[in-house]
């Protein structure tokens, strides 16, 4: 275990602004600025069915540290009432929204107003405050949900506001556990597609070693350690 634990690495926004070229306007150039900002497209989490076998291997490693992991895959299975199972996975960059907010407040209540029964989420992550604050409000409001949450690494256990979150959703009904060997191969069979790639005739195809899940050397180990931090955090 050793890469630096961040959640999310958002681009420099404390760097010190460089002085307009000379014989510019200031006000035109702040107006172009807030001009370029206004037409940018809203924040869209990604969603869809598969998730590519590199990103899954990258993202969900369960190393103590994770510089570079700046986005949260969240793969989802709500199974309802009348034996109906429904699967996808959703996936952000955190630059507004967090997969797991947007998955608990767009995406399961579209499944709740129908009786959705149990829902199993598999996360890359633990959630930040705020998202451990919208899953907790979710289960308040539905008091008949059960909710499983499955992550591959804590984020910034060390802190206490998000010790006190991961006892928030705990509190509120959330099974709450570390991913092990087992459930990286469920999630390998049910959500992940090998990458697709060009050769040299320029069609794509499939790499061939990314059809069998390979474990990492120390996925027992790391998924161990964590297993301690989470058990000290809700003892």
């Amino acid at each position: 275990m050793a890469e630096n634990n961040n959640k999310s690495q958002l681009n420099n926004k404390n760097a010190a602004p460089t002085d307009p070229p000379e014989n510019s306007e200031a006000p035109e150039t702040e107006n172009s600025t807030k001009k370029e900002l206004e037409e940018l497209p809203p924040f869209e989490v990604v969603e869809g069915s598969r998730i590519p076998a590199s990103s899954f291997m990258f993202q969900f490693k369960n190393v103590e540290y994770s510089s570079g992991r700046n986005k949260t895959l969240l793969c989802y299975t709500i199974e309802r009432g009348e034996g109906q199972v429904f699967r996808g996975y959703l996936e952000d960059e955190h630059a507004s929204a967090h997969a797991e907010e947007a998955f608990f407040s767009n995406v399961l209540p579209q499944f709740l107003s129908t009786g959705a029964g149990n829902v199993i989420c598999y996360v890359s992550s633990s959630p930040c405050v705020n998202c451990a604050a919208c899953i907790a409000r979710c289960l308040r409001r539905n008091k008949t949900l059960k909710l499983r949450l499955v992550v591959a690494r804590l984020f910034q256990w060390e802190e206490s506001e998000i010790r006190g979150a991961i006892r928030g959703i705990s509190s509120a009904g959330c099974q709450l556990r570390m991913m092990k060997s087992a459930d990286y191969l469920h999630v390998w069979q049910n959500f992940v597609e090998p990458d697709i790639v060009m050769n040299e005739e320029g069609e794509s195809e499939q790499k061939s070693e990314q059809e069998a899940f390979i474990p990492w050397e120390d996925l027992e180990e790391n998924s161990k350690y964590y297993e301690e931090k989470l058990a000290e955090i809700l003892r």
